[in-house]
């Protein structure tokens, strides 16, 4: 297989910026270049070092565009696709007017295929080469998904969305369908090429205790795969876990007395946590996963980004789309540069990029294979034009550093500053 070399600015990680000085996590190189051979990274160092060493490689040179490791987005709906954007009041009467007449639509697996296909391209022009969806009650939008993935090669995880309650009559399962359907999906896709398979409950207003129990008996006899659900999005959605479950301490526990809080728990939005729920999550190494762009949208609050890294909990980024009002990253990047301002802290553009990448491939606990721009990892590569737009090209001129220049991509970029993006070593421009 022929050798590649890509050619441009490189940004990589070597620790958490975070919880470290990001300084001292940055492997920046204004002249880099990236060795990739047989799906994967097999080099990082100066361009002219590895031009010499590899003489027989094909060169990509991309100038002056940074070459970092491909966006994770660590929560978002691919059945939501078509609805991104709707006007609406809060979370529940969201669901109700525009995501419950959408989802139930996929029981169609013509139209399941047709939404997962776009979805997947919207993300890959966005740069986004790993999705973590959830899909809808019905089968055939898992089997959609991982379909469409791997026809792209794409290392993405999703499951099958139960609900056994509090959805309209076409989009309950049961406590057994729910059970049985999650397991024959598991078992056909779980670590099927790239596929990854994640147990998902939606949240537990639309889950009996009993389907929870299911479920997290499921996760118990699967500890491998993940789960995925949404916890403390909107102080009125708190009130109504209260009153569903009287006896619970809050509503974490919603999940941890029915076996669903663990180390691969991924947990959607986690804005107003208590002191317990945080305590909680740090010991069980559990993963909460930052929507900024859906928490605005639909006004759910302010998610204490600095302050839950600071606490020790794992941390993701995710566009929640279409919750979330973008399909892009960068744009999602944006928004939590916004809310850590409203929180009062400026978040770094290192650290931004840092979350965008390797952090959500830390909560997807496939660190070191997907994320990032490392020797070994999967060659899922982003390339970014710094220049994309004449707003942007004026402000990266004056920029005195890289980092000014990336900043005002992240803050002003979409899907124009994408220059190319590779998945598992191949260019999607090519």
């Amino acid at each position: 297989m022929t050798k590649q070399l890509l050619l441009g600015q490189t940004i990589g990680f070597s620790g958490n910026p975070l919880l470290q000085d990001w300084s001292d996590t940055v492997n920046f190189d204004s002249a880099g270049a990236v060795l990739i051979e047989r799906e994967r990274i097999q080099a990082i160092g100066p361009a002219d070092r590895l031009r010499t060493a590899h003489p027989d490689a094909k060169v990509t040179d991309y100038g002056n565009a940074v070459i970092s490791a491909g966006f994770v987005d660590a929560h978002m709906h691919y059945p939501q696709t078509g609805i991104i954007a709707s006007w609406g009041k809060q979370l529940i009467d969201w669901l109700n007017t525009y995501t419950f007449p959408e989802e139930s639509r996929f029981e169609n697996a013509d139209y399941a295929a047709d939404v997962a296909e776009r979805t997947l391209d919207l993300a890959l022009a966005n740069g986004t080469t790993t999705l973590t969806s959830f899909c809808t009650i019905h089968p055939a939008s898992v089997d959609a998904f991982f379909t469409a993935a791997s026809a792209r090669d794409m290392a993405v995880v999703a499951g099958k969305t139960c609900m056994d309650r509090n959805a309209p009559d076409n989009l309950r399962d049961t406590v057994q369908s729910a059970y049985d359907d999650s397991k024959a999906l598991l078992n056909k896709w779980h670590k099927a090429g790239r596929a990854n398979y994640a147990i998902t409950p939606r949240f537990s207003p639309t889950s009996t205790p009993e389907q929870l129990e299911a479920l997290g008996a499921l996760w118990a006899e699967h500890p491998d795969c993940l789960m995925q659900t949404h916890l403390s999005e909107q102080l009125p959605e708190i009130a109504w876990v209260q009153e569903l479950f009287p006896d619970a301490r809050d509503y974490l526990d919603t999940y941890e007395a029915f076996g669903l809080l663990g180390e691969k728990g991924l947990y959607g939005h986690a804005i107003h946590l208590t002191p317990r729920e945080i305590d909680r999550l740090k010991e069980t190494g559990a993963a909460v996963v930052h929507c900024p762009t859906s928490n605005t949208f639909i006004g759910s609050g302010l998610f204490d980004l600095m302050g839950l890294a600071k606490a020790g909990l794992s941390i993701g980024l995710a566009t929640d789309t279409g919750g979330g009002s973008s399909f892009s990253m960068l744009r999602t990047m944006a928004a939590a540069y916004e809310i850590g301002q409203l929180k009062g802290t400026a978040i770094h553009p290192a650290q931004l990029l840092w979350l965008a990448t390797e952090g959500s491939a830390q909560a997807l606990h496939m660190s070191g294979e997907i994320g990032h721009l490392g020797v070994g990892a999967m060659a899922d590569l982003t390339i970014i034009d710094l220049a994309s737009t004449p707003a942007i090209a004026q402000r990266t001129d004056r920029a005195n550093d890289i980092w000014e220049a990336v900043f005002a991509t992240i803050m002003m970029g979409d899907d124009r500053a994408i220059k190319d993006v590779w998945v598992a070593g191949k260019s999607r421009t090519a």
